[in-house]
């Protein structure tokens, strides 16, 4: 029996998307307008100027926070989406009956608000945590060592933060793959490490390349994590714009900053879809 599907008028199709769209300009695109016009806000007269630009990129000391804010962010993804790939894997081709719990495990620290579990990485790392003091009793360490305040810990930090959505985002593009590529492989003879390295890896990029661009994103743009583990010592753009907005009082230069970290969202986007579009064309 043929079902017959009816296309419906476009004006009603344009209807049903103008809730979402206008939704979008207001809460993104208006906001990110207004962001754009306030770093070029002049300091004297009326005409719109650059100088929040010109003192940016004229600054060494803001060039070195935007390299530390890509190198946080690249540290990130190296470490963070081959950790999330076995799990991803295994909860993926589990036949369990706990397959359902265990993933529920392995997302469940979303569940938990950044600030406390930064916080518990604070008592971890500290002088006094858990760390220094095991190494103390076993005797590794004559007196406790600073593992806190600083770009370790922020990386730490930001790594257990933002595992389960690297676990999510290669979970959900292994979970549509099908499994009998790879028996079907293993028929043939081939390896189990054949199959992983020449059928399993390159059909899952999208995914890992998925998970990096969003382990990427969090990372560079995270303001608590930094804030706290860092001790006021881990200077990313995240924090300066924190400081210019909440200290120096001064909206141009903080619009300038964010509009720069925009800018390396998009560049990291580009990058992504620039990837994906070469691998499928491979594939």
């Amino acid at each position: 029996m043929k079902v017959s599907v009816r296309k419906q008028p476009p004006w009603l199709q344009a209807l049903l998307i103008l809730p979402g769209v206008a939704a979008l300009v207001v809460t993104f695109v208006f906001p990110l307008l207004w962001l754009a016009r306030t770093s070029l806000e002049p300091t004297t007269g009326h005409t719109l100027s650059l100088h929040a630009y010109v003192r940016l990129f004229e600054d060494s000391f803001y060039w070195w926070v935007i390299g530390r804010t890509i190198v946080i962010g690249l540290l990130c993804v190296v470490i963070t989406v081959p950790m999330a790939f076995p799990v991803a894997l295994f909860l993926a081709r589990s036949q369990s009956r706990w397959r359902g719990t265990l993933t529920a495990l392995a997302i469940a620290p979303l569940l938990t608000s950044t600030v406390i579990r930064t916080y518990g990485w604070m008592v971890i790392l500290g002088r006094h945590g858990l760390i220094n003091t095991t190494l103390l009793w076993a005797h590794i360490l004559a007196q406790p060592t600073r593992l806190d305040n600083g770009p370790f810990a922020t990386v730490v930090a930001l790594v257990e933060i933002l595992l389960p959505y690297g676990i999510i985002s290669i979970l959900s593009h292994l979970s549509r793959l099908d499994a009998e590529l790879e028996q079907a492989a293993s028929l043939l003879g081939a390896s189990r490490l054949q199959v992983f390295w020449r059928i399993l890896l390159p059909l899952s990029v999208p995914g890992l390349m998925t998970a990096s661009l969003l382990v990427f994103v969090l990372a560079i743009s995270s303001l608590v994590t930094p804030q706290l583990m860092g001790g006021g010592r881990v200077f990313v753009l995240a924090t300066e714009i924190f400081n210019q907005t909440t200290i120096a009082l001064d909206w141009s230069f903080a619009g300038a900053l964010s509009i720069t970290l925009l800018g390396f969202f998009g560049i990291f986007v580009a990058l992504y879809q620039r990837i994906i579009q070469r691998v499928e064309s491979q594939s």
